[in-house]
């Protein structure tokens, strides 16, 4: 101990006092920073030049860095519902079964219309001498068709009221599946309005669906309000938002994705539930959404992502663009026919532009083998331009 003396003022006394020995409170172990910083160090090297072997990996985010990762916490699985595993099994079986060959395979043409076809004429001529090569089911959903054509008499399938923007609508696009997957033969399922014309003839059209082996199903995926924003959170756990897709419901399927569609109950029940004009103060219209989100979940890949029948929606409105009788004209059939890419616009503020090549077996062609909505009176203009056009053209 340090001591000191001190004289006492007025006494001549000298005290001696202990003086406290002063230490440097900052002062720390040297080793334990220069052990932290080498640390760092090496982890900062790992990431920055990793080993030969683990030139691919990516600190904390990848499979081959499981040393890493081991130190975070496991990520929590869902665990699926009965019903899922279920739906997940039947899907899988489907699409791995090989495709049953037909010996006279068809295609099958289902009309989803009001009542009578305005264009039943302008079919007839499209099918005349292709006997055996197509079928025909049409679901007239307010009052009994009066057909004009020998090919159509007989075609009328039992059918049921169908309301726009409800789930009626998918439930006549099933109905129409379900008659034609009854006949075997049928390999390709192409669904029509009362307001879709031909643009090529039958050999086109015949060719470019069944010498492929996609489905051609519209999907995009739109973050805006028209998209995205008609997502309902009630559709968790088996439908997320970031599965959400749009499309136009005009499709062109091959068998299988046929007897998948009928075959879907779990999420068809959610679209039917949580899909509605109105509700939740938002419109979510099924025809719109079921088909494109379904595919997009279980075969992105089986699917082309466009649909082949052409509409203008560049109006900007609810519906598309109506084709009158001086709007048809051989230019407006060619500029169609000459399309060959797809082009979606994002409904939010940004207005962005989606563009696709229209891609048939990995080859850049036309997208379009139909077009609506052309209403009753372009008859006439109709036939007389496409006997020409295809002649010209094909």
């Amino acid at each position: 101990m340090k001591l000191t003396q001190e004289w006492l003022p007025g006494t001549g006394v000298l005290k001696i006092m202990p003086v406290a020995r002063n230490r440097n409170s900052s002062r720390r172990p040297i080793w334990i920073i220069v052990l932290v910083a080498l640390v760092c160090v090496a982890l900062i090297r790992a990431y920055v030049y990793p080993p030969q072997q683990y030139s691919a990996c990516y600190f904390l985010s990848s499979s081959v860095c499981s040393p890493f990762k081991d130190w975070l916490p496991p990520v929590p699985v869902r665990v699926y519902t009965d019903d899922e595993i279920a739906a997940h099994v039947v899907v899988r079986e489907i699409l791995s079964m090989p495709s049953v060959r037909s010996k006279n395979p068809k295609i099958a043409f289902m009309f989803l219309t009001p009542g009578s076809l305005p264009f039943e004429k302008l079919w007839e001529k499209f099918f005349l001498g292709h006997e055996g090569r197509f079928s025909i089911y049409v679901h007239a959903s307010k009052e009994k068709p009066v057909h004009v054509s020998p090919l159509f008499i007989g075609k009328d399938i039992r059918s049921d009221k169908v309301a726009w923007g409800k789930i009626s609508m998918v439930d006549a696009e099933k109905r129409l599946l379900a008659n034609a997957l009854q006949d075997a033969d049928n390999q390709h399922f192409v669904l029509l309005s009362e307001s879709c014309i031909p643009l090529h003839n039958f050999d086109y059209v015949y060719s470019y669906l069944m010498e492929t082996n996609i489905s051609f199903i519209d999907c995009f995926e739109d973050p805006g309000p028209h998209g995205t924003g008609r997502y309902s959170e009630r559709m968790l756990p088996e439908i997320e938002k970031k599965d959400w897709r749009k499309g136009a419901q005009w499709f062109s399927i091959k068998r299988q994705h046929a007897v998948l569609i009928l075959a879907d109950s779990l999420y068809y029940t959610k679209f039917k539930l949580y899909c509605k004009p109105g509700m939740e103060g938002r419109n979510c219209y099924s025809d719109e959404h079921y088909l494109p989100t379904l595919f997009h979940m279980v075969d992105p890949t089986g699917i082309a992502n466009w649909s082949v029948t052409h509409v203008d929606w560049s109006e900007g409105k609810w519906h598309p663009k109506s084709y009158k009788a001086r709007d048809v004209t051989f230019k407006l059939l060619k500029n169609i026919t000459s399309i060959d890419e797809t082009v979606h616009v994002t409904s939010d503020a940004k207005k962005v532009v989606q563009k696709r090549p229209c891609l048939w077996n990995g080859s850049k062609r036309p997208c379009y083998l139909f077009a609506r909505k052309f209403v009753p009176e372009t008859l006439d203009n109709v036939m007389n331009l496409l006997s020409n056009f295809t002649a010209l053209f094909e």
